[in-house]
């Protein structure tokens, strides 16, 4: 039962945070690497994987492959989340530096929770 609800949790945390991409997509640009090309483009894309990897969670047969999906997501999000750190340490954005240097560690975190949610 523990597992289950740990899958329900972490799916709204997916399915939240992919729909605050649509709804607040400013957020997400300022954390951009501006060497990314199209960073609306690439903002509203990761919101859609993040939705569908955390309903898919929820969803017996698609389960192993949302959460495989959802990990590979989180690598590939990890270079914004760098780049927000150093963002806070050159002071070009307003957040304390404990959270924007507290989110690396956390997104391994992620990882390991979204692929324990696969079984």
């Amino acid at each position: 039962m523990p597992h289950l609800i740990s899958r329900y949790v972490l799916a709204a945390v997916f399915v939240g945070a992919g729909l605050l991409h649509f709804l607040k997509p400013g957020t997400y640009l300022r954390i951009m690497p501006p060497a990314l090309p199209g960073p609306l483009a690439l903002v509203y894309l990761s919101g859609v994987f993040e939705v569908l990897g955390g309903l898919g969670l929820l969803y017996g047969p698609a389960r192993w492959w949302a959460a495989l999906g959802l990990v590979l997501l989180l690598a590939a999000v990890f270079p914004a989340n760098v780049y927000m750190a150093q963002l806070v340490q050159a002071g070009q954005l307003r957040m304390p530096a404990w959270a924007a240097w507290g989110r690396l560690p956390l997104q391994a975190l992620l990882m390991w929770w979204a692929w324990t949610a696969r079984k």
